[in-house]
């Protein structure tokens, strides 16, 4: 009998071995939060991509370069005015063959030539009351090259033919001066 009631026990029993379905995944509230992140996601991918098209487009940048800035086998070509807040540094400034080149400045523009050790050796500025040069020589020469006038810390040079004074109070040297000729405008008088 007791064996009997212990295989009846085992009849009331749920079988263990039928198939078992389990949910695998996120689902509720999670799943929902997982489509928002990837919604946002999508969205600022597209507000990216709508931003860098808008600057390329307003910045006009091309293949070739950006802007008035053109990119070409000899360096750089920049066509147009241009503002430069930095110094620029350059191997060489030139215009289109027949066009000038305009440097223009609230203050002074100065140009530098500097050594290896990046120490000033010359300097010219142009300013809106004078233009000054530092240098260890100043010369000033003919399109043939002939000297025309030098300066330096010993002598100052006047190479050309003929060296006229216009102004109505003349010259006057506080020295003495050599000269082998002296002489006015024809019909005019020479005062000593």
């Amino acid at each position: 009998m007791p064996q009997e009631q212990y295989s009846h026990h085992r009849s009331t029993m749920p079988s263990s071995e039928g198939p078992h379905i389990y949910k695998v995944g996120i689902y509720g509230w999670r799943k929902r939060c997982l489509y928002f992140f990837v919604l946002l996601l999508m969205i600022l991918i597209l507000v990216n991509l709508a931003m860098t098209i808008w600057i390329l487009k307003v910045m006009n940048f091309t293949i070739d370069g950006m802007g008035n800035l053109r990119i070409t086998e000899k360096g750089l070509k920049l066509e147009g005015d241009s503002e430069f807040l930095q110094p620029l540094y350059a191997k060489e400034i030139k215009s289109r063959p027949g066009n000038a080149l305009y440097f223009k400045s609230a203050r002074n523009v100065t140009v530098n030539i500097l050594n290896d050790q990046t120490k000033v050796l010359t300097q010219l500025v142009t300013g809106p009351k004078a233009v000054e040069a530092y240098g260890k020589r100043f010369e000033v020469k003919t399109v043939s090259g002939k000297l025309l006038f030098s300066a330096d810390d010993s002598e100052v040079v006047v190479g050309a033919e003929r060296l006229r004074v216009l102004g109505a109070e003349g010259t006057v040297f506080p020295k003495s001066i050599e000269t082998p000729n002296v002489r006015a405008d024809p019909f005019k008088e020479l005062r000593v």
